[in-house]
């Protein structure tokens, strides 16, 4: 798969995947949508004692380096498992520059991203990564998340890792109240999620993209 790295609107940057006329974020601003929908509208919803965290769709390595940012800043366990089929080379995400653009701190970053696959890692105290290489479609935990970062490639490119079936095995390993928060509103998404057994609220989305969806499950 051909990836080219590319400068959004907020100055930090992303990947864009030629065969599939596809971004990693949104070109109005990586950064700023990774913090207005995983961790404004996610991650700092948490109850402060809640703190496990699945996430669909690795990529970059931006959701993982600012949730792991706050909890180590605000000195909080955190369990956090990504499932991601394609990682990125090490050039790519060095490339990248978060944490030149952000400020925060490289050694995280590089560790986040060499942490080993398939195994649990400490990468600070208190504070575990799991990077699974797979598809989320054969996904299958031991623990139960108190928050969902739904982010793989739109509905319009890879709508089988949107399907109903996907949704009720992650709902599966989610306690009633627990969140799952995403991108996309389109209307066979916010179906599928609904049918999984989340009530799903549209909120103001970051600049660019009207609304996003945020999810509790209730059932």
């Amino acid at each position: 798969m051909v990836r080219k790295i590319i400068t959004t609107g907020d100055g930090s940057r992303s990947i864009y995947v030629p065969e599939l006329d596809e971004h990693y974020h949104s070109v109005y601003g990586a950064v700023q949508e990774s913090r207005h929908i995983f961790i404004g509208n996610g991650y700092d919803r948490l109850p402060m004692q809640a703190r496990a965290v699945l996430e669909v769709g690795f990529g970059t390595g931006l959701n993982a380096f600012l949730t792991f940012d706050l909890a180590i800043r605000r000195q909080q366990q955190l369990y956090y498992e990504s499932w991601e089929k394609y990682p990125l080379q090490e050039s790519e995400w060095l490339e990248l520059g978060y944490p030149e653009y952000t400020g925060l701190e490289k050694d995280l970053f590089i560790s986040l991203h060499t942490a080993p696959w398939q195994t649990e890692s400490e990468i600070c105290p208190g504070k575990v990564l799991k990077k699974i290489r797979g598809d989320i479609r054969e996904f299958r935990s031991d623990r139960y998340f108190d928050l969902v970062y739904f982010d793989a490639f739109g509905p319009e490119v890879q709508e089988e890792l949107w399907s109903g079936e996907v949704f009720k095995l992650i709902a599966g390993r989610q306690h009633p109240g627990s969140l799952l928060v995403t991108y996309s509103v389109k209307g066979m998404v916010t179906r599928n999620i609904k049918a999984a057994g989340y009530q799903v609220n549209k909120v103001p989305g970051p600049p660019g993209k009207r609304e996003i969806s945020v999810a509790k499950r209730i059932s």
